[in-house]
């Protein structure tokens, strides 16, 4: 097993893993939608007087939609359906009158999902500082040949992986670094619990251990969370089984891997 998969293990199941994870990943589940006040008065308007087609064409510029309702989705996709379809606005209206201005609002600004908050929150560490060097944008980072860390979308991140490091996915990176003259890429999972949509994150970051680059890149899955919890789960029988030799670490433990390289 490799020596920071095991250091990970180790940390999550005898010290205080969830205590230092906050850190990286600070959820804030408390944290209510902005919603924006003409937005909000042009609703209030075609609410008073009833206008159900301006009603929902109006709550469907918010993020949130303040009722569950299967058909949402639909008139998202399609907004002339709601003229051709009188019969599910005025349902849909229904339910809203019902439900009151007071309780819409408050349906409207419900917090984000915390597992809707998770994927920007590492590299808001990361470009905190944290690993010992401030990121750096992809000019200056390609102008220097001395240690850095990018800091840059995504999209970015595949971008210069895919110029110049052999990158082939079609999916944006989570970390891009140079140390010792070497890059290291990385995915960065935070897998709150078993199951089918983490089991698929937790794929999706050990896919990239797989793919073939340039001799000069470390690949690295950075993970955090259940998968390294030792109770006969999938996950961690994947870690510990199947990886010998690949980098797979806690993103506590990556300035201390970056500064080994």
């Amino acid at each position: 097993m490799n020596y920071f998969l095991e250091q990970s293990i180790e940390l999550a199941n005898q010290r205080d893993y969830l205590d230092q994870l906050f850190r990286v990943y600070p959820m804030s589940p408390d944290n209510i939608r902005e919603i924006e006040e003409n937005k909000w008065n042009t609703f209030v308007k075609v609410f008073s007087i009833n206008d159900q087609k301006h009603i929902i064409e109006s709550l469907l510029d918010f993020e949130l939609f303040p009722i569950k309702d299967s058909y949402v989705a639909y008139l998202r996709r399609d907004r002339s359906a709601i003229a051709r379809n009188p019969m599910t606005i005025a349902r849909i209206c229904g339910r809203l009158k019902d439900m009151g201005l007071n309780k819409i609002y408050e349906n409207l600004s419900q917090p984000k999902e915390t597992n809707r908050q998770i994927g920007p929150l590492f590299k808001r560490w990361v470009d905190s500082g944290a690993l010992g060097l401030q990121p750096i944008g992809l000019n200056d980072f390609m102008q220097t040949n001395n240690n850095a860390i990018l800091s840059a979308p995504d999209y970015a991140m595949q971008d210069f992986a895919t110029k110049y490091l052999g990158y082939t996915r079609n999916k944006g990176l989570d970390f891009i670094a140079r140390f010792n003259n070497k890059f290291i890429i990385g995915e960065a999972k935070f897998l709150t619990d078993f199951g089918g949509h983490q089991n698929a994150q937790l794929e999706d970051a050990l896919n990239l251990l797989h793919t073939r680059l340039d001799s000069k890149v470390i690949k690295v899955a950075i993970l955090d969370g259940v998968c390294y919890i030792n109770s006969n789960s999938k996950m961690y029988a994947t870690l510990t089984n199947n990886f010998k030799n690949e980098s797979i670490f806690s993103a506590l433990l990556l300035r201390d891997f970056l500064y080994q390289v």
